[in-house]
């Protein structure tokens, strides 16, 4: 296999009722961790690439390009996709460098400036055969901010889809980013009822799948349950940043004198491949 759109992997995922797993790269490292992860699991993999790794790395086009790469030599089918961009301009980018999906956040937005931009998006994004996530119903934690009791109303979110023709849409349904205790508690029934307000919602009568942002603070129970409820792409970050640099730490107190740092990279790479692939069976209900 090679790289593919995260459109195929989604829609799959949702026609056979079971989820696919998200995962935010950082840098080369978790690259290339997340595709052995996939390769382990013998199942597809979204690779994500956020706004502020953009940032941290002085711009999307190097470490687009790094990881379009390590996909692209994948034994297994993996996307590249880019997670939260809130500048229309850093989507554009990733459609010019070849991303197969994007989001575009306009969560913090009022509802009538967010659909404004996010229809922008989806025109010059599908006129590139480009699949768009939305999202609706600010999720707490990012940069800070903490709004546990938004939640994203059925209704709401038909009209959304349907003003803005987005492929895929992220729901606030009790989850929060940058959790890093997996205590979140989430609502089922909303799931359920936003499942089926946006069934046939898209262009052409197409269903309009869940994505679950800030999947990190939810306990693998909750997960198995929002995806039997009907979510369908799970996104995570933080868990398994944590399981990176805990390893990380584990080496260097091995030994002080280490300088290499291939020696404590490697096993923090190796440490979320295997955590990874655990996750990618869990949503694909291998350990439901």
């Amino acid at each position: 296999m090679t790289l593919v759109s995260a459109r195929d992997l989604v829609h799959d995922a949702a026609r056979r009722g079971t989820g696919v797993g998200a995962f935010n790269v950082i840098h080369l490292e978790t690259a290339e961790a997340l595709v052995a992860a996939s390769a382990r699991a013998e199942l597809p993999v979204i690779l994500q690439i956020s706004q502020n790794c953009a940032d941290y790395h002085g711009g999307l086009e190097p470490i687009a390009l790094a990881t379009l790469a390590v996909a692209r030599r994948a034994a297994t089918p993996v996307a590249v996709h880019l997670d939260h961009a809130e500048r229309t301009d850093l989507v554009d980018e990733a459609i010019a460098l070849g991303f197969g999906s994007v989001m575009f956040d306009g969560g913090k937005l009022d509802y009538a400036e967010n659909v404004a931009l996010t229809a922008q998006v989806v025109e010059r994004a599908h006129a590139a055969d480009v699949y768009v996530e939305g999202e609706l119903g600010e999720v707490g934690g990012k940069d800070g901010a903490h709004a546990p009791g938004v939640r994203t109303d059925p209704q709401e979110a038909k009209a959304f889809v349907a003003e803005t023709g987005v492929d895929a849409l992220a729901v606030a349904v009790g989850s929060s980013h940058a959790m890093t205790d997996r205590t979140a508690a989430l609502d089922v029934d909303l799931i359920a009822r936003l499942r089926a307000a946006l069934r046939g919602a898209g262009e052409d009568g197409a269903d309009v799948p869940l994505v679950l942002h800030g999947s990190s603070g939810v306990p693998d129970d909750a997960i198995v349950a929002a995806v039997r409820a009907g979510m369908t792409k799970i996104n995570v970050s933080t868990h398994l940043n944590g399981f990176f640099t805990r390893a990380v730490r584990e080496r260097l107190e091995e030994d002080q004198r280490l300088v290499d740092s291939r020696k404590y990279l490697a096993p923090a790479r190796d440490a979320v491949a295997g955590e990874a692939a655990r996750l990618l069976r869990l949503f694909a209900g291998a350990e439901a």
